[in-house]
């Protein structure tokens, strides 16, 4: 038996990167998975590499309505959820002087409003399914270790994703005061080689006057006491394990997975 068979998922932001290798594992571990982006040519091409057990879904996450439609879509082809992974989200890497009121408003609407839309949206049906689940729905939301620490490169992404930290714990409280059964709990990466990633070493490049992304890469990998940076597989494991049975007396906690750069 696998760690999440007969579990269903849905997967913001899941086109590519820690999305799309989330959805692989969470095949392999015997879910159905449902993937929604903005990515639609890229999310189609993910989910026919995943096979029957996936289906791609248009999803903006700053529209209620696209989060209704998607999640009425994973119940009508799957005929339930257990798993939101609130995982979609964007990196500005402008200090606060230079970064303007409009892209402050893009920044809070994906990583901060898109959060709390796709939490309302599954809740009931996340409800329904962990009344007879043995330790419950889950929630998973991406955070980040600029939501525990300070950032010196995008104070306003460490402010929304200081925000789903503490979103994440007051939800696993209210949920829990009302009997619904849900477990919800965040994970903390630090720098993974994603496209996001990337934009992490141009700006640190750009904030330095150099534009040297490579000499920016090597400061990065310094901070991480493992030796290495991330991988998108590195948190998708973390994702899964949040995700399944196995963290069942988990709710309301953080899961740090950074090659050990916030224990300094």
């Amino acid at each position: 038996m696998n760690r999440l068979d007969g579990k269903v998922a849905l997967i913001s932001g899941a086109a590519r990167g820690i999305g799309a290798e989330t959805a692989r594992l969470m095949i392999e571990a015997g879910a159905k998975v449902a993937i929604g982006d903005v990515l639609d040519e890229r999310g189609r091409e993910t989910v026919r590499g995943l096979g029957d057990a996936a289906i791609y879904l248009h999803l903006d996450v700053t529209s209620a309505d696209d989060w209704n439609a998607a999640v009425a879509a994973a119940l009508g082809r799957f005929g339930g959820l257990d798993i939101l992974v609130n995982n979609a989200g964007m990196f500005l890497g402008k200090g606060l002087e230079e970064a303007s009121l409009d892209e402050w408003h893009r920044l809070v609407a994906v990583n901060l409003t898109g959060v709390v839309l796709g939490t309302k949206s599954a809740l009931p049906a996340l409800r329904d399914r962990g009344k007879d689940s043995a330790h419950g729905s889950a929630i998973v939301n991406l955070a980040s270790v600029a939501g525990l620490v300070g950032s010196q490169l995008d104070p306003l992404y460490s402010l929304t994703k200081g925000g789903v930290t503490l979103f994440t714990k007051s939800t696993a409280l209210e949920f829990a005061r009302k009997g619904y059964r849900i477990r919800v709990n965040s994970i903390h990466p630090g720098v993974i080689q994603t496209d996001m990633g990337e934009q992490t070493f141009a700006a640190r490049a750009r904030n330095s006057g150099s534009n040297d992304v490579e000499s920016a890469r090597r400061i990065a990998l310094n901070t991480h006491p493992i030796g290495r940076l991330g991988t998108p597989n590195d948190i998708a494991k973390g994702i899964v394990f949040l995700a399944s049975d196995d963290a069942g007396f988990m709710t309301g906690a953080g899961l740090v997975v950074d090659g050990g750069l916030t224990a300094q």
